[in-house]
């Protein structure tokens, strides 16, 4: 439970629902606007589709608040501002404060991290999503203020809420700044900026002929399976020149193989002790292995070793949404035991004739990002796919493979920095909340 400092009474006795439907009032459903809450607008036109039959959806009007369930946890919750007569949807909850409780102070305060947190608290209900019902929010404690009081302390929440906007606005140019950053040095490394070349390492070229010879020697082993001819990288595929040494090629020419895995039906909790799980496409990050991302495989689920995840694999989601197709990592550190789903996929390299790593970081370089999603089939934003066909044909530049090492090694180094340059930003944002709970908890006892 959280401590308050201040005297505090429910919010129960201050506030009455809202639920009044178009169909009951006399308002013609196209002369009014449908809205949504976001928060960081608050009440808004959002532009979300609507039903065509707007007749069950809430009348919304001024000084009222309205929030969705599931997403005021994280501040979406709005008031209504002067003037305003619309409809928001029946998923909504909308409530009206009494005489003695100001909507707009209660407004502030649910906003503020102190009012959050108490919403995270009284909505999480042990569930798989949270959600602050009305019975929920009835059940939240408020300064025990009178209105003179509450607009005094007011006056101080709107202050507080400038500074933290400014500190917020900051914080967020600083993350932007590291985020280009991560990706400008990911776009040196493959451009070969990052580290000198060294005229003594063996030409990508030889490196290329070396892994050719080691795939037909597997071939005649049954080892591995004969595929089809790569074509030729054309002028236009080339986005820059390389460095000497350095050659493009498909990344088919350097893969051994793909492998797929299986998504049974599965418990939704994350594997411990000897369970078997199988991860979620959110485990592969840029550069990253989540492997608490999993799902409990049934026990009787066969377990084949070509679907086993091992140290030193790299992975990459083959669907989904677009943001997250087509990212890849090298899984560095193992301690559970998970296998591949049916939506990612394992890229099977020589472990002796090149660097997983900087395959990894490489497709996820800005320079490679186009052509990983000029071949994405499906639909637009929401859902899309890549064959493992398709994943052999994108163009990489390889370095020499000594020089591939070293790329990987200043890469490491320089993203340990941005790891705690954000680290740091995180514990400033955790300080600035918890400085915010303390004047707010001060105001509301001194007031």
């Amino acid at each position: 439970m959280i401590q308050l400092s201040f005297p505090t009474k429910k919010l129960k006795e201050y506030i009455k629902r809202v639920n009044v439907k178009l169909k009951d009032t006399n308002y013609n459903q196209d002369d009014l606007t449908v809205y949504g809450v976001t928060n960081t607008e608050g009440i808004t036109i959002t532009g979300n589709q609507t039903s065509e039959d707007l007749s069950n959806y809430i009348v919304l009007k001024e000084n009222q608040l309205a929030y969705n369930p599931y997403r005021v946890n994280v501040g979406s919750i709005g008031l209504a501002p002067k003037g305003l007569l619309g409809l928001v949807s029946p998923a909504y909850i909308v409530f009206e404060t009494t005489e003695e409780l100001s909507a707009e102070f209660l407004y502030y305060y649910l906003k503020s991290s102190l009012g959050v947190n108490l919403i995270k608290w009284y909505g999480d209900r042990g569930g798989v999503r949270s959600a602050l019902r009305y019975n929920d929010l009835c059940e939240i404690d408020i300064p025990d203020l009178n209105l003179n009081q509450q607009m005094s302390v007011l006056k101080k929440m709107k202050e507080a809420n400038t500074e933290i906007d400014e500190f917020n606005n900051e914080v967020h140019c600083q993350e932007q700044l590291i985020s280009k950053l991560r990706q400008s040095i990911l776009q040196e490394a493959v451009q070969g900026k990052l580290v000198p070349q060294d005229p003594n390492d063996e030409p990508a070229s030889v490196l290329l002929e070396r892994i050719k010879e080691e795939k037909e020697r597997l071939i005649k082993e049954g080892k591995i399976k004969k595929e089809k001819p790569l074509p030729p990288i054309s002028e236009d595929e080339i986005p820059y020149e390389l460095p000497n040494g350095w050659k493009w090629a498909r990344l088919g020419e350097v893969l051994y193989s793909t492998e797929a895995g299986k998504s049974p039906n599965c418990v939704d909790n994350p594997v411990n002790g000897d369970e078997w799980g199988v991860i979620k496409t959110t485990a592969i990050q840029k550069n990253a292995f989540l492997e608490n991302e999993n799902k409990i495989l049934p026990k009787d689920f066969p377990l084949r070793d070509k679907y086993k995840i091992n140290i030193n694999d790299v992975l990459i989601t083959r669907a989904g949404p677009k943001n997250r197709v087509g990212i890849v990592c090298c899984v560095n550190e193992l301690t559970k035991n998970l296998i591949l789903s049916d939506k990612t996929v394992r890229l099977t390299l020589s472990n002796d004739l090149i660097s997983h790593k900087y395959i990894s970081l490489a497709l996820n370089s800005k320079p490679i990002r186009p052509f990983i999603e000029q071949k994405m089939t499906g639909m637009a934003e929401s859902q899309v796919n890549i064959s493992q066909n398709d994943m052999r044909n994108f163009p990489i530049p390889i370095p020499p493979l000594n020089e591939q090492k070293r790329i990987v090694e200043k890469v490491d180094q320089l993203m340990a920095l941005c790891d705690e340059l954000e680290k740091n930003i995180e514990q400033s944002k955790k300080d600035s909340e918890l400085l915010m709970q303390s004047i707010l908890q001060e105001a509301f006892k001194e007031a």
